[in-house]
């Protein structure tokens, strides 16, 4: 979702909004064909905050490499800060 939701912002920036909505819309829906079935998988063995949770630590996983190498965003100390909050968040949701 990452892709879908931001790659526009550098790839499609002189095109009208409606245009870069529809490519992203159509990546976002090839992603959507992979997270359901992956969601119904995962919710065989953890629950909906768990998936929630783990949904956010792979996406900032993504988004950290993403806008640092592909969108040429500066890397700061609020990633590894936000980071850490995540890892918290994991701890808190997986606890028995």
């Amino acid at each position: 979702m990452t892709f879908a939701r931001y790659a526009h912002l550098k790839n499609l920036s002189e095109k009208p909004w409606w245009i870069a909505a529809l490519i992203s819309w159509g990546i976002a829906l090839f992603e959507y064909f992979l997270q359901v079935p992956a969601n119904r998988i995962g919710h065989t063995e953890m629950n909906l905050g768990q998936l929630k949770i783990l949904q956010e630590v792979i996406a900032l996983g993504v988004f950290v490499p993403f806008a640092v190498l592909y969108m040429n965003e500066k890397l700061s100390w609020n990633y590894l800060w936000a980071g850490l909050c995540l890892l918290g968040a994991v701890y808190f949701i997986f606890k028995g």
